[in-house]
């Protein structure tokens, strides 16, 4: 009988992450072109929050925010066709 205890062995470590999981990383958000190179460009900016802290996503969202609005407000500024007359005004 052999009442030898085997020696100790020491803790097995564990690999080393290939990322830092504490590090910022995308959140591989789909973001489907809308055909409107300025829409898409600022909606395209919403990429640059991937590589940010989170303190760092509110600026990205305002900017991208702001251009957004604006483009839409730029819609409201093209002339368009003329309003018809009002039924109320001829025979003034």
């Amino acid at each position: 009988m052999n009442d030898a205890v085997p020696p100790a062995q020491a803790p097995q470590q564990a690999a080393p992450p290939d990322h830092d999981p504490a590090a910022p990383a995308p959140l591989g958000v789909p973001r489907i072109p809308t055909g409107d190179a300025e829409v898409d460009a600022r909606l395209e900016r919403l990429a640059d929050a991937d590589h940010l802290d989170t303190d760092g996503h509110v600026e990205v969202y305002e900017d991208v925010h702001r251009g957004l609005r604006d483009a839409l407000t730029a819609l409201d500024a093209r002339p368009g066709p003329p309003a018809p007359p009002s039924p109320h005004r001829q025979g003034s």
